[in-house]
C-alpha cells in the first residue's frame, strides 16, 4: 500500500495560502504592493470588520486585459520575473505570483480591471480559487479588488483569529507602513467608514510623516542623510529626548520596500549609545538604496527580511548617517511658554459675606501663599560677587580668560563613545581585560554585528555668555544670545564625569579609607558584588568578603566620600542588574554610570559660581547633551519668547 500520496491542488493551495496569507494584513500589504508595482498614483484601501468582512483595494494603475485577469490568480504566474537571472536584481515588490492565488484560495474573490485605452473592463468573480464567471463591465482604469468573508473555508485558521478591532490594528500598521514607503503615491485609509489617514501623495518624505504620524512627530524629527559605497541613506530619526518605549516606530525601508531587519535596528541603536534611557528607544524612518543585486529579498514568504551582501558597509552607512544627524542637533531643547491670552488668571480667595479676607501667614509670598522658612531662602552672596559676575559678563574661552580668579580645575575631555568592547553574553558578567600599564585593552574579533569606530564630534567655538546664578540650588542660569540657558548641573557634572571614565584617557582615581568601611547591603547584592570584585576593583572600588553577608570597603573612586560608600554598593549592584538587560548601556557603563552619579555635584548644593565654567563651556561646546540615561541636561528660553509673553513683540 502506498503511504506517500501527492496532495489535491486545491489542499496544496491551502497550505500556500497559509504561508503567504498569515491574517488581514497580509491580504492589504500584498494587494497595496500590487497596485505599486502597477504605477499607479492614488490608492484608496477600505476594511470592515477588521478586514474579516471585506476588503477593497482601489487604484489607478495600469489595469489588466481579460486575459491577464484570469491568468494573475494562476499559482506562480507573474508578470515581474522571467527567469532565474531576475531573482538576482529584483526592483519589484511583488514576484513570486504567489499571492492573488493564496488570497483567493481562502476567501471571495471580486476583480474590476480595465487597461489604460481600453474601451470596456473585466469583472471576474472567484470562490475559494475556483473562477465563478468573467465578464465584460464598464469601470475606470485601473484596478480594484474586493476579498469578502476571508477565511470561510478554513474553520481551522478562522478559530485562531483576534478580535475584529485588534485584526483592524494590525491592518492599519501594515497600510501605514506600505504608505509611508511611497511618498510620491497618495493612499487613502478607511477603516469602517471612517478615514484614518490620507497621505498627499507629493513625494515629499516629512509631508507624509506628518500625515501618518501625526505633527508632534514630525516636528521633532531630524533628517539624516548619507552616501558611500554605493549605499544612500536618506530619512529622519527622533532626538534622544523624543526616544519611545519600544521599537514599533522604526520604519526601514530597502530600495522601496518595508522590512524588519535586526542589522539596520542595530546599527540605529547604537548611533545613539549613551544617550537614551533605560527602556527607551529611537524612532526613525529611514531609506536605503543600494544596488538590486546587493540584497537579497528572496528570504521568507512575507518578504519583510532581507540579507545585505555586504553588511558591514550597510551598517556603517546608517551608523554615521545617524551619528551626523545627532551631531547636528540642536545643542538644547527650547522650553516653550503659554501665549498671555492662554494663561489663566489667577483666582482671587472667596471672602464671604460679613467676614473678613483670611490672612496669609507671616512671612508667605504675596502671590503664591507658600511659606518660606529661614532655611529655605537663599543665603545672600559672597562679599566678591559683584568682582566674580563682572568677570565673567561676555567672556571668551579658558584661554583667553583673565587669571584673577581660579581657572577651570581640570580641562574636559571630547566625549567618544566606544563601540569596540564586545557585549557580554547573556547570563554571564562581564569583566574588563587585565591592564598592563597604559597599553589599551586588547580588542575581541569576536562580534555578532559589525561595530565602526566613531569620529569625534568637531568642536566649535563658544558662544559668548553670561552666568547669572542658580535656580532653586539645582540650575544653573546662563544668559547667552540665544537666550536663557538653563542647565541641570548635576546631570551635566554627572556626564562629563562618565565621559572621562569611559574614554579611559587616564587611570580611574581613587581613595584610601583611613578607615574601612563594612557595609551590609543584602545577601543578594552582595554575592553580585563579589560576583564582580575585579570589575569593581578595575574602576577605583575595592572590597572585600567580611562574612555574614557584609563586605569590607579599603577604596573608594574619586569623589565619593565614606558617606556615601552603602549607597554607592546599592546602586552598583542595581546597575550589575540592570547592565544585563536588552537596551541597557551594559554592565560596565551602567557601573561607571553609576559612580559618576555619586560623585557629581549634588542637587541643592550651593558652591561658588566659577565652579560652574567647566559644566557651561561643556554644555555650551555640544560635547554634553545627555546625562548618561538620556536625560537632557539643558534647555534654552529664547528672547523672543519672553518678548511675546511679556508683548513686546514691537521692539
Amino acid at each position: 500500500m502506498n503511504i506517500i500520496h501527492k496532495l489535491d491542488p486545491h489542499v496544496a493551495d491551502l497550505i500556500a495560502a497559509g504561508e503567504v496569507v498569515e491574517r488581514p494584513a497580509s491580504v492589504v500589504k500584498e494587494l497595496l504592493e500590487n497596485s505599486f508595482d502597477a504605477g499607479a498614483t492614488q490608492v484608496t484601501v477600505e476594511i470592515q470588520r477588521g478586514g474579516m468582512g471585506l476588503i477593497r483595494v482601489t487604484d489607478n494603475g495600469c489595469g489588466m486585459s481579460p486575459e491577464d485577469a484570469g491568468t494573475a490568480f494562476l499559482r506562480h504566474a507573474t508578470s515581474k520575473l522571467r527567469d532565474a537571472r531576475g531573482l538576482e536584481a529584483i526592483g519589484t515588490l511583488g514576484f513570486r505570483g504567489e499571492a492573488l492565488a493564496a488570497i483567493a484560495a481562502v476567501s471571495r474573490v471580486q476583480l474590476l480591471t480595465r487597461e489604460r485605452g481600453a474601451q470596456e473592463g473585466t469583472v471576474l468573480t472567484l470562490e475559494a480559487g475556483e473562477e465563478i464567471s468573467r465578464s465584460p463591465a464598464g469601470c475606470p482604469e485601473g484596478t480594484t479588488i474586493l476579498v469578502r468573508d476571508l477565511f470561510y473555508n478554513t474553520p481551522a485558521r478562522l478559530k485562531f483569529m483576534r478580535k475584529d478591532s485588534a485584526e483592524g490594528s494590525s491592518v492599519t500598521a501594515a497600510a501605514l507602513s506600505c504608505a509611508m514607503s511611497h511618498p510620491n503615491v497618495a493612499v487613502r485609509y478607511l477603516r469602517e467608514g471612517k478615514e484614518e489617514f490620507h497621505t498627499p501623495g507629493n513625494g515629499r518624505l516629512d509631508a507624509v510623516i506628518y500625515s501618518l504620524l501625526g505633527r508632534e512627530f514630525a516636528k521633532t524629527m531630524l533628517p539624516a542623510q548619507g552616501s558611500g559605497d554605493g549605499i544612500t541613506v536618506e530619512g529622519y530619526i527622533c532626538p534622544p529626548a523624543n526616544a519611545r518605549g519600544n521599537r514599533k516606530q522604526q520604519y526601514f525601508f530597502v530600495n522601496g520596500r518595508y522590512v524588519k531587519s535586526l542589522l539596520l535596528q542595530t546599527a540605529l541603536e547604537q548611533a545613539y549609545k549613551n544617550q537614551l534611557f533605560t527602556g527607551r528607544f529611537p524612532a526613525c524612518v529611514l531609506f536605503l538604496e543600494l544596488r538590486r543585486s546587493a540584497v537579497d529579498v528572496n528570504v521568507h514568504p512575507a518578504k519583510t527580511e532581507v540579507r545585505f551582501l555586504q553588511e558591514r558597509q550597510v551598517f556603517d552607512a546608517v551608523y554615521r548617517s545617524v551619528q551626523a544627524a545627532l551631531r547636528g542637533e540642536a545643542a538644547q531643547p527650547e522650553l516653550h511658554l503659554p501665549k498671555p491670552e492662554e494663561t489663566e488668571p489667577v483666582p482671587e480667595p472667596e471672602v464671604r459675606e460679613g467676614s473678613a479676607p483670611a490672612a496669609k501667614p507671616k512671612g508667605a509670598n504675596p502671590v503664591s501663599g507658600r511659606i518660606y522658612s529661614r532655611e529655605s531662602v537663599p543665603k545672600a552672596p559672597p562679599a566678591d560677587m559683584p568682582k566674580i559676575v563682572e568677570q565673567l559678563v561676555f567672556r571668551q574661552p579658558a584661554a583667553e580668560y583673565g587669571r584673577e580668579g581660579p581657572t577651570p580645575r581640570e580641562e574636559i575631555p571630547v566625549h567618544r563613545v566606544d563601540l569596540t568592547e564586545p557585549a557580554a553574553p547573556k547570563g554571564e558578567p562581564e569583566l574588563p581585560a587585565p591592564k598592563k600599564g597604559p597599553e589599551p585593552p586588547v580588542r575581541s574579533e569576536k562580534r555578532e554585528t559589525p561595530e565602526p569606530e566613531p569620529e569625534a564630534p568637531a568642536e566649535k567655538a563658544l558662544p559668548p555668555y553670561r552666568i547669572l546664578g542658580e535656580a532653586f540650588r539645582e540650575y544653573a542660569v546662563v544668559e547667552t544670545e540665544e537666550g536663557l540657558l538653563l542647565i541641570d548641573k548635576h546631570a551635566a557634572h554627572e556626564r562629563i564625569l562618565f565621559d572621562r571614565l569611559k574614554a579611559g584617557e587616564r587611570e580611574p582615581m581613587s581613595q584610601q579609607l583611613l578607615e574601612p568601611q563594612v557595609v551590609k547591603p543584602g545577601a543578594e547584592d552582595t554575592a553580585l558584588l563579589l560576583d564582580h570584585l575585579p570589575l569593581l576593583e578595575d574602576l577605583g572600588l575595592e572590597a572585600e568578603d567580611f562574612g555574614g553577608g557584609a563586605l569590607l570597603v579599603r577604596r573608594l573612586p574619586e569623589g565619593v566620600g565614606p558617606e556615601d560608600c552603602a549607597a554607592l554598593l546599592e546602586d552598583t549592584a542595581e546597575a550589575l542588574r540592570l547592565g544585563k538587560r536588552p537596551g541597557s548601556l551594559g554592565q560596565r557603563d551602567e557601573v561607571l554610570a553609576s559612580m559618576a552619579c555619586k560623585a557629581a555635584v549634588k542637587a541643592g548644593m550651593e558652591g561658588d559660581l566659577r565652579e560652574l565654567i567647566p559644566v557651561v563651556e561643556a554644555v555650551l561646546s555640544g560635547r554634553v547633551k545627555y546625562c548618561p540615561h538620556g536625560r537632557p541636561v539643558s534647555m534654552v528660553l529664547t528672547k523672543a519668547q519672553l518678548d511675546r509673553n511679556f508683548k513686546r513683540t514691537g521692539g
